[in-house]
């Protein structure tokens, strides 16, 4: 017979005893996973194996939704670059100065400015609805690119892009976060991140094809339109498809969705709250765990900038045409994907490796700059490898992301905080192109030495908010102070509850 689990581990009846003390909350301030709680009135134990065939059920209706879309986001910003090999330098005259370099940075800036409005829209309104405006949205501007007819265009439209952009990142960490527990979070943040790798092995294909078109237009106005137009098609199914939160999704049983909620319980960080709370920003902005991992994620993300923008112009340089250069990205795509996943892997599988896991991929990396930068344009073949292994942070920036939502509490507190540490992610890859300076090709002796330094930054960094966090479950674990039954419920944060234990 399958175990029971059942709720803070407490016999059923003094469950619903808790319950019905708790149904006087209000829930338009409070959490509102309560209201399913309390409005069930069937078994409130359940098996590990019930629990188990839920789990995959989950993984089944949101997992497409946030590969896809997350994969889209990445295809569309990352354009740009395979752009560059049919014209676009030339056509809009990107070749002068720093022209190139700062259409691609300029997206951040627009990330900046629209991560803060699109969360809070997400808190306060139906997240597949926000979601859905937002790709529709994106895929519109994107169409728009091939009107573009100068430089000063396309920094507009990239701007307004990253702007449109900027709330998929943080809404999908936020719908991870209400959907999975602790342990389970890592592995799904890897899996729809890995889509920018794999993106990569698909949009190659695509582009080349684009690319032989004889039309009236250029080969890379064909590409955006393309893009923008599968864009708009995906917005709809993510309006009618989208299973949100436990609270709204549709397709689940009463007791389904009873289980979903109850078994967050032990995450002690609530479902869904459409109140904003200013006591959690405030909290949030004390919080010495969020700047480490604001400023991770900022001196990461400084090697995006050779990979979302360089890469198919670093194979270019090697002496590759166009059209090969494309099909040479995509054995990075390969790797980097399976990297993306395989590290968050791991640290589902194994206990206290995800900090750790943050600093080796990110060593991978610095590997890669270093070969990049130090080895002869003529070794061809180890300049390939040190290409394929450059973007291996992205492991660990979904091990990142994982741990941002798994160690904050409190609606709010994670809601902002999500989009708080996308802020550090638009400031390193608003600073990673501008480094790789055109005079200095093909070895951008700059943006190595740049990239380099951020990156064992990072390494250190890792380290530090591991030793934090640490020093601060053990002062738990030490005191003497009671526990708190109703943090779930009451929406608490991770520095006001007692249970709360940070993830390494």
């Amino acid at each position: 017979m399958d175990e029971k689990v059942q709720p803070d581990h407490k016999p059923a009846s003094d469950q619903l005893e808790d319950l019905q003390k708790t149904t006087t909350l209000d829930t338009l301030h409070g959490d509102e996973a309560i209201r399913v709680i309390a409005g069930y009135s069937g078994d409130q134990e359940w098996s590990a194996l019930e629990e188990k065939k839920l789990v995959r059920k989950i993984d089944r209706k949101l997992l497409s939704i946030l590969c896809i879309t997350y994969g889209l986001q990445y295809y569309d910003k990352a354009m740009l670059s395979q752009a560059a090999l049919f014209g676009l330098r030339t056509d809009l005259k990107l070749t002068v100065g720093l022209r190139y370099s700062l259409s691609a940075a300029i997206f951040y800036p627009g990330f900046i400015c629209g991560a803060y409005p699109a969360i809070v829209l997400a808190q306060r309104y139906p997240i597949e609805r926000v979601i859905f405006g937002i790709v529709l949205l994106w895929g519109i501007c994107l169409m728009c690119t091939a009107g573009v007819t100068n430089h000063q265009g396309l920094y507009a439209q990239r701007f307004f892009l990253g702007a449109l952009e900027a709330g998929v990142s943080p809404g999908w960490m936020l719908v991870v976060g209400g959907w999975y527990k602790k342990q389970e979070q890592a592995l799904r943040m890897g899996i729809w991140y890995s889509m920018t790798g794999y993106v990569s092995v698909v949009s190659p294909l695509i582009n080349y094809g684009l690319g032989h078109i004889k039309g009236s237009l250029s080969p890379w106005r064909y590409m955006y339109l393309v893009a923008g137009a599968i864009t708009v098609l995906w917005a709809f199914v993510i309006l009618f498809l989208m299973p949100a939160d436990p609270i709204r999704a549709k397709g689940f049983t009463d007791r389904e969705r009873y289980i979903a909620v109850s078994r967050m319980r032990e995450n002690n960080s609530g479902v869904r709250n459409t109140h904003f709370k200013i006591d959690q920003l405030w909290e949030m902005l004390r919080d010495l765990r969020f700047w480490l991992c604001f400023f991770m994620a900022l001196t990461m993300l400084v090697a995006n900038g050779p990979v979302s923008t360089f890469t198919p112009i670093i194979i270019n340089d090697l002496g590759f045409s166009g059209l090969n250069s494309l099909l040479l990205v995509m054995p990075a795509g390969v790797v980097i994907g399976t990297i993306e996943w395989s590290v968050p892997f791991l640290c589902y599988k194994y206990k206290g490796l995800r900090s750790y896991m943050v600093a080796v991929t990110v060593c991978g990396t610095i590997l890669a700059c270093l070969l990049l930068w130090q080895l002869p344009q003529t070794a061809t073949g180890a300049k390939l490898f040190a290409v394929y292994i450059l973007a291996s942070y992205g492991g660990g920036y979904a091990v990142l992301m994982s741990l941002q939502i798994a160690n904050t509490a409190g609606y709010t507190k994670r809601s902002v905080g999500s989009s708080g540490m996308f802020v550090g992610y638009c400031v390193g890859n608003f600073i990673g192109p501008l480094v790789f300076l055109q005079s200095e090709k093909p070895y951008y002796t700059t943006g190595w030495i740049v990239t380099v330094v951020t990156s064992c930054i990072t390494v250190v960094l890792a380290i530090v908010y591991r030793f934090v966090c640490a020093q601060s479950n053990k002062k738990r674990d030490q005191s003497s102070s009671e526990a708190y039954e109703h943090a779930y419920e009451d929406d608490l944060t991770d520095m006001t509850n007692p249970q709360f234990r940070y993830t390494l």
